[in-house]
């Protein structure tokens, strides 16, 4: 089972990706966690210790130069546009129980459509677990889904946008939509967090008529206490822990 995870900044989707984790780890299932937002931590969300100090992919520079045979940074010229990576996983990650994760980072020059060294590693890198790994993929990331190509769109079994009670993130998710279709990912579910009551529910089913939920996270307490503590969201007892065991059950 592979399943992308998007949403706008904030609405929860690195939480939700945690949870959906941490549950299929409590199921005995093996987990490859890929963390594909620069701007989130879901090592620290998953509950991994020394999460910060995790160094992402596109930040080693000599292995993109030993993989690639051209320097981190430059842009044209020749490198090699496959480079080996299925050992990557298994040398790269950082572990807790069955769960091992990977963060990719962020390319910073030229933007995630340049053709550089960065991007080209990581874009093989995610078409190989994907395409070729056998345990377990949930990849947390942006709000987009730029690390994704056609080759790949097809074999993610769903993508789940994350939403929230709110123009914005609405907005986002219709954009994201747009994204997918472009590439051929049509299996696309929603997830409305931060529900306070019947209303915020049934202002997501109005706003986005044309999408298919998968189910809603309550506004809870509980999960704000733990992000302020430093806590895993899974660590603690919440509704949400377990409407996403329910949803893992639909998928």
């Amino acid at each position: 089972m592979k399943i992308a995870v998007s949403g706008k900044g904030g609405v929860g989707k690195t939480t939700f990706a945690s949870l959906l984790i941490r549950n299929l780890d409590a199921e005995g299932k093996h987990v490859l966690a890929i963390d594909a937002d620069p701007d989130a931590n879901l090592a620290s969300a998953v509950g991994i210790d020394n999460a910060e100090a995790i160094t992402p992919i596109a930040e080693m520079k000599d292995l993109i130069f030993e993989r690639t045979e051209a320097q981190p940074g430059s842009i044209g010229g020749f490198f090699k546009l496959n480079p080996k990576v299925d050992d990557l996983p298994d040398a790269l990650s950082a572990r807790l129980g069955n769960i091992k994760l990977m963060r990719l980072g962020g390319v910073k020059k030229g933007g995630a459509g340049c053709i550089c060294p960065e991007s080209t590693l990581l874009k093989a890198l995610v078409t190989h677990i994907v395409l070729a790994r056998d345990e377990v993929v949930i990849m947390d990331m942006e709000a987009g889904i730029e690390h994704l190509g056609r080759g790949t769109a097809r074999a993610v079994d769903k993508l789940i946008v994350v939403v929230e009670p709110g123009r914005r993130s609405i907005d986002t998710a219709g954009h994201i939509r747009q994204l997918a279709s472009e590439i051929g990912l049509a299996n696309i579910a929603v997830v409305g967090n931060k529900i306070r009551g019947p209303k915020d529910e049934d202002y997501l089913r109005k706003h986005l008529p044309d999408f298919n939920f998968l189910g809603f996270l309550p506004y809870e307490d509980a999960l704000i206490e733990a992000d302020l503590n430093g806590q895993a969201p899974f660590a603690v007892d919440s509704r949400a822990r377990e409407e996403v065991a329910h949803m893992l059950a639909q998928l």
